[in-house]
């Protein structure tokens, strides 16, 4: 018989640690709390795989399953001394999700369950306090009526607020013991009538409602949509988790708190995070009340005027501090803590690896290897290289004037500016028209995902530095300002009031997500300085990949970036992008235009010293690092004009007939241009094209020492690259003869096509390097456009057609094949052939994984992907190890 419940507390449990795919994140670190002697509450985890049964069996749950919730009901019974049900000795219980990775708030959970009229008076008389008893009955309807019942949640804050306005109170800890029952009557003839019949009564009946409600949420969008954002498949599925419950809000001794045993925004080693005396769990994020600091010092940090916990509860403070250092030992990572305090006994609620900034990443590693709490290889495969992005973009500039309208909480660093929006569908539309967007809201709940991912900063009125802003803020990177009290939001009227100026959705601000600053206008920014802990980060990644990383540059600007992230080279200079420059296109299109070829030869070498000035400045700028030049790829109609406008002025001073310029167009137009005259055909038809590149190559390489890579674009034959290596070679001799002076230089060409690919062992007689690129070949293996593709991509990876975008990520199974084809297949012919790849998956760090499996010798990325790249291929190259080890430890 399969088991599909596994039970934990006290000091035993039947699930561990390392057993997060089948008891999800949450169950499986109970379980490992309870071995390590943490004061858990008892409970049981419902496997994944009754999510995955659930899914595949029109929503219905395996015959077992019953059964054994039901025994693992009668252990918690029997470690508690109170059974669920009953009237006199009441057993409450949370139902909360829990898939094998966080997803902070995207799925539901139900507190204070197994409550109803009988069981609240019970429960009333055996704590001796009415008020507490009411205030948690009131929760659970409001969880329970929303969550399971999918009552919306303001229908139940209306009946609470209009009661606060009726008795002139504005807290809800201001509500006596009668005024939560007047409040629990409003709530559930609320429920009947929007719903046509009563709120459950019956506990078995809400334990199952609850049941059944979290494994639907794994399928509400925001779920859906956070794991698209974070790539997480879908059919991980998630576990579901029963406790019994403990309760902070049962009067000044009780407390709930959540902490991370260090600053996620900074990686400061101090104990960094929030409570609230008298509460439960969701009242710390919720920012109804204003959360309280754990420590002094961090109240200090804060300036806020609120008690620490460890001035308020200096007892409990100090065995929960134990327990953090506990936890950062067995876990060997920070994490992020959810705790209940019940008449001054502390219990654990939670623990996980906890989400944190880019910089707090490299901090906490670093200083992690320092105390030796892990190696260096750790401390590289612990780092998110996308999450690098964050530190290699624009701060403020501190020098620059600054209108600081309002200060809240620096809840996630770095510094954004953008337009307001009050809407995560709005902010999401504005996104795709390549607007910058802060999203500012009274406080952000789950439903406001994909605003926030598209967001470049973030705002909140209400909520604290553990509030859901500031959780996902940091997760996905995003500069954020949370609690930010003197503004006020009116949705409405879509204006937000800052002492006293209104603003209007459209208009711009900025935020410091470091500071906690609020600013009018766009402030300037300054670039980062990539030091201290990122360099020493970097430095372990170095020592550690195999394969070198390159950048795709054809600027100084790009260059010079690329250089500073750390580039060993150019593996990707497309020249085309050079022609475009306003000084140099005309002679492009006279080039063009040229009804000879000694007209198209004089047109063409015009600009001979432009492109060899180009070539010189990225050769001095890499200083000797190798530099693959790709001669030109586009079709010839991408340089032409093409409005009307442009084609008059284009005859004008080329002193041009229209007509004859308007013929000439008619001529070029292709049906399907990239599949067209483009590429390597351009330059066999048109070889004086190629001959004014490869002759700038040379004669700038020969004033710079450097050892050029020529690279032809679009090759399908090995005919092909034969005739345009003759063409280099010869060009090359010439220079050499005139110049009195030899350099080296290889040629090598673009693995686009997948032909190339299948003939790759004849192309390698020519060909003393391949690059894979990976846009292309995608696109003509696929049969995809990837500029059309974004209208039906998402839609085909909702269906699991494809797991990701196969433009973002390599797919492995078709064109990964032909690169492993293509690379097995070259060096047959000629085994000591470079291979790279200079596609954008070359930024991508699931196909640098497979990048380092197939065994190419470097990758190519856009300059500010560099350092992703370079971790990545270290992360890449340490696990390949490591999978060898294990294979090997097996075999012996």
């Amino acid at each position: 018989m399969t088991k599909w419940v596994y039970g934990f507390g006290g000091t035993t449990s039947e699930g561990r640690g390392d057993m997060k795919n089948l008891l999800g994140g949450k169950g499986a670190n109970l379980a490992e709390m309870s071995s390590i002697g943490l004061p858990v509450p008892p409970g049981f985890t419902i496997t994944t795989e009754v999510c995955t049964h659930y899914y595949q069996n029109t929503q219905s749950f395996p015959s077992e399953l019953k059964d054994q919730v039901t025994k693992a009901l009668a252990d918690i019974e029997k470690a508690t001394g109170m059974r669920f049900g009953d009237a006199q000795n009441p057993l409450l219980l949370s139902v909360r999700s829990g898939a094998r990775v966080s997803m902070p708030g995207m799925m539901d959970t139900v507190l204070n369950l197994g409550l109803n009229d009988e069981t609240a008076e019970g429960l009333a008389q055996k704590s001796g306090n009415p008020r507490f008893t009411y205030d948690s009955y009131r929760r659970f309807i409001m969880m329970y009526g929303d969550v399971v019942m999918g009552l919306a949640h303001h229908d139940f804050e209306d009946i609470l607020d209009q009661h606060k306005r009726d008795m002139d109170i504005t807290e809800d800890t201001d509500i006596t013991a009668e005024g939560w029952k007047k409040i629990i009557v409003q709530f559930k003839d609320m429920v009947k009538r929007e719903l046509g019949k009563p709120f459950p009564a019956d506990p078995q009946e809400q334990l199952w409602g609850a049941i059944s409600a979290v494994f639907k949420s794994w399928m509400v969008p925001r779920a859906i949509a956070y794991r698209q954002i974070n790539d997480i498949p879908e059919s991980w599925g998630t576990a579901v988790s029963v406790q019994s419950m403990v309760f902070g809000n049962m009067g000044q001794d009780c407390a709930t708190g959540v902490a991370f045993t260090r600053d996620p925004s900074t990686g400061e080693n101090y104990f960094y995070g929030e409570y609230l005396v008298n509460a439960q769990g969701e009242d710390v994020v919720a920012g109804i009340r204003t959360p309280q600091s754990l420590t002094i010092y961090g109240k200090e940090k804060e300036k806020s005027q609120l008690p620490a916990m460890e001035e308020v509860m200096p007892d409990v403070f100090a065995q929960l501090d134990q327990v953090r250092h506990i936890l950062e030992k067995h876990y060997r990572d920070m994490q992020d803590i959810e705790f209940t305090v019940q008449k001054g006994t502390l219990y654990m609620l939670q623990t996980r690896t906890g989400k944190r900034t880019a910089a707090a990443a490299l901090k906490i590693a670093v200083d992690m290897v320092k105390e030796k709490l892990i190696t260096s290889d750790e401390a590289i495969l612990r780092i998110d290289p996308q999450a690098l992005d964050q530190l290699l973009h624009p701060t403020l500039d501190p020098h620059a004037h600054k209108q600081i309208v309002a200060k809240g909480l620096p809840a996630s660093p770095g510094a954004a500016s953008g337009k307001i929006m009050f809407h995560a569908d709005d902010a999401e539309k504005a996104a795709k028209k390549g607007e910058k967007i802060i999203l500012c809201r009274v406080e952000t709940s789950p439903d406001d995902i994909h605003g926030m991912h598209v967001a470049a900063g973030i705002l909140t009125t209400r909520g604290g530095m553990t509030s859901h802003a500031a959780v996902v803020a940091r997760g996905m990177g995003r500069a954020c300002v949370a609690g930010c009290g003197a503004i006020t939001i009116d949705y409405k009227t879509a204006t937000m009031t800052i002492m006293g100026a209104e603003l209007k959705e459209g208009d711009i601000i900025t935020i410091d997500g470091s500071t906690g600053e609020v600013m009018l206008g766009q402030v300037p920014t300054i670039q980062p300085e990539l030091s201290g802990d990122f360099a020493e980060v970097m430095g372990w990644a170095d020592k550690a990949r195999r394969m070198s990383v390159r950048a795709n540059a054809e600027t100084p600007l790009d260059a010079s970036t690329a250089r500073r992230f750390g580039a060993e080279g150019i593996g990707l200079c497309r020249t085309e992008h050079m022609f475009f420059d306003p000084a140099r296109i005309q002679h492009v299109r006279e080039m063009i235009f040229a009804t000879s070829t000694p007209y198209r030869r004089d047109a063409v070498m015009k600009l001979l010293p432009a492109q060899k000035g180009d070539f010189k400045k990225l050769f001095e700028i890499m200083k000797g690092l190798p530099v693959t030049i790709r001669l030109l790829d586009p079709p010839l109609h991408e340089f032409m004009p093409h409005s009307d406008k442009d084609i008059t002025e284009f005859a004008k001073a080329a002193k041009l007939d229209l007509a004859r310029v308007q013929t000439r167009l008619a001529e070029l137009h292709e049906a399907n241009p990239m599949l067209g005259h483009r590429g390597c055909r351009l330059g066999i038809t048109f070889p004086e094209i190629y001959a004014m590149q490869i002759r700038a190559i040379f004669e700038a390489a020969i004033e710079t020492d450097v050892t050029p890579e020529i690279m032809i674009p679009l090759i399908a034959t090995h005919k092909e690259l034969e005739i345009l290596k003759k063409l280099v070679e010869d060009i090359a001799g010439e220079i050499f003869a005139e110049q009195k002076k030899k350099i080296s230089y290889t040629v090598g060409t673009m693995i686009e096509l997948p032909r190339a690919a299948l003939m790759a062992e004849e192309i390698a007689r020519s060909a003393e390097f391949f690059s894979f690129g990976t846009n292309d070949l995608t696109q003509t293996t696929l049969g995809l456009s990837r500029d059309d593709a974004g209208k039906f991509m998402p839609e085909y990876i909702q269906q699991g057609i494809f797991e990701k975008d196969p433009f973002t990520t390599l797919d492995k199974a078709g064109v990964g094949q032909l690169i492993q084809m293509a690379t097995d297949r070259g060096r047959q012919t000629r085994p000591d052939m470079k291979l790279g790849i200079c596609g954008e998956h070359g930024g991508d760090p699931a196909s640098i994984a497979f990048c380092e499996e197939v065994g190419l010798d470097y990758i190519s990325c856009s300059p500010y992907r560099v350092p992703i790249a370079r971790l990545a291929a270290a992360q890449a190259t340490l696990r390949l190890q490591k999978s060898a080890q294990a294979k090997n430890k097996k075999a012996a």
